[in-house]
Order: structure tokens, then sequence, then C-alpha cells
């Protein structure tokens, strides 16, 4: 069994041929793609590092055969592709809910298609899971510095581009339809209405973001509104003179809320389009025991009775 990121890339390559070489509306095409997306987000996966695949143990058995020292004996094992998906988007950015879950709807009608009598892709056609599957590709290809053409060849990818410039044009249509009429809505309103809208929005906008909520203006009112989105790369800690540890981390958004024209975007797709997709930096200060987990000595009694520790006996005799 290979870690390395040359063979899985290799391989995926050689499934998707497989499956290219299929009818578009044969089962056996899905399930060939379904078997080369899980290689290639393994392949993305190594090419950080190996040991992204070994399955986690006490001993590291098995991370030790990632680092090619690995007892004979000992068989490796890999983790699970629901592992594989969640390290993906929590590793690279471009990676959204949105794939993840697009990625895991397939993989899970492979493993029903696998492991059951179900003709689970017949009931599953390809317009339904392309367009996402062709994302994820792209999104992990790039990743790795490659490209669809690199993965597919030339002739699938041009396919694929023009399949995800296609999605791309509907997903524009509809965001812009959804801001103008948001935004028709809002102009209707009294002045008076619109301005105490406005302060209202303000309040509740500076209020959310001491709740991990992110401050933007609403692109149909013009009211503050906030993003929410999941943490990406590492954290950027600094230590204040005065104490203070100030913690900075990458967020990609995923989720747009206007309280005033009740605007919402739920995925990132939606999200670039309006012009709200920038990553943005989360900030956290806190004391250097609450980053650290220390104990205020002058508390010790406190905590130990917060755990417990008192209401234990013990006979020493």
């Amino acid at each position: 069994m290979s870690w390395e990121r040359d063979p899985l890339w290799a391989k995926a390559r050689l499934f998707f041929e497989r499956a290219f070489d299929e009818p578009r509306d044969e089962p056996t095409f899905g399930l060939w793609c379904s078997l080369g997306l899980e290689l290639l987000a393994r392949s993305a996966l190594a090419s950080i590092s190996p040991t992204l695949l070994a399955e986690p143990d006490r001993e590291h058995k098995y991370l030790l055969h990632a680092l090619n020292r690995g007892l004979e004996r000992i068989p490796r094992k890999s983790i699970a592709a629901v592992q594989v998906f969640n390290l993906c988007s929590t590793l690279f950015p471009g990676f959204t809910k949105d794939d993840y879950t697009a990625a895991l709807a397939l993989i899970n009608r492979r493993n029903e298609e696998l492991h059951s009598g179900a003709a689970a892709f017949e009931e599953y056609p390809s317009s339904q899971w392309l367009a996402g599957f062709y994302r994820a590709c792209n999104l992990l290809s790039t990743a790795m510095g490659e490209s669809l053409t690199s993965l597919f060849g030339e002739e699938e990818a041009k396919f694929a581009e023009v399949m995800l410039a296609e999605n791309r044009k509907n997903v524009k249509s509809r965001v812009l339809s959804a801001i103008a009429d948001h935004k028709k809505a809002f102009e209707a309103k009294q002045s008076p209405e619109k301005e105490a809208a406005r302060t209202e929005a303000k309040e509740l906008g500076l209020k959310l973001s001491t709740q991990q909520h992110h401050r933007v203006n609403c692109p149909a009112c013009g009211c503050t509104a906030t993003v929410q989105g999941r943490p990406f790369g590492k954290e950027r800690v600094t230590h204040e003179k005065n104490g203070d540890i100030v913690v900075r981390q990458a967020v990609s958004p995923t989720e747009f809320s206007c309280s005033v024209c009740e605007l919402k975007f739920t995925t990132y797709a939606e999200l670039e389009t309006a012009g709200l997709g920038d990553p943005y930096t989360r900030k956290t200060i806190c004391s250097a025991e609450e980053y650290y987990g220390l104990i205020d000595p002058d508390n010790l009694d406190t905590y130990l009775e917060s755990i417990g520790y008192f209401e234990e006996e013990y006979d020493n005799e």
C-alpha cells in the first residue's frame, strides 16, 4: 500500500480515464468517478504529508508505516473517506462545505453500490452530481499545483471547464436577481423606517461581531450585515506587553445574512459572486491563563471544587 502523492495521483488519473471511457448515462461512469475522486483527495493530502493518511492509534503503528518505519507484520491502515474529505475542507481554503457535501454524496453512492444490492448510480444521474464533481477535482488539483488538463486530459478538461463556467453563470444570475429584488423592497420603505433599520442593523452587527460574526455591508440595502465562516491555516499568536495574548485566525466565509432586507446566501459560490467571498481575519484577545489553560494559584480551591476534587474521600488506613 502506498501513501505517496505521485502513485495516488497516477491511480486517480487511471480511474478517471476508465470513467471517461464509459457512456455518461451508464452507472459505471459514476462508480469510476467516485473511486477516482477519493484517490485524488488522498493524493492532495499526501502532497502535504503521507502521515495524514495513516489511521491514528496510540502506538503510532500506522503512522510509522507512513514514515517507512513500520513493522512488516502489521498491515497499513488508512483513514476513512469521510475523514479524508474533512481534512481537505480544513487544509484547502477553496474546498468549501458545498464541495465536501458533493464529494460525500458521491462517495455514499459508491458505498451503496459496492456494499448493497441497490443500483445506486441508476438512481443518481450524472446531471445531479457532475458539476460538483468537476469543481471538487479542480480545487484538489489546483491545491497540488496541477490542473484539470493534467488530471483528465485536454478534451475532458475543456468539457469540465465549460460546465463549471455555465454553473457559475447560473449562480451569478440567481445572486444578482436576489440582490435586485431585496434592494427594490428596501427602497420602497419610507425614509424614517429605513434610517431606523440602519441603526438597528449597526447595533446588531456590533453585538454579533463579538460572537464570531464578521461585519460587512449588505450588497442589496447597504446596511450593516454579517458573514460567518470556517477557520483555515495556522493561528498567528502574539504576546502583548500588557500580558494579553492576541490570536489571529484566517476565516473563509460560508454564510451571509442581512437582518434588514433579509437577503441570505448560504454557499461560497453565492458569496463570491456577491463580492462577499474574501477571507477575513478573526481576532481574539485572551489572557495567558485562558490561552494556555493555566490555573491561578489564588483560585486553586475554586478550581478544585469545580472539578469535584473535594467530593472524593480516601481511606489511607
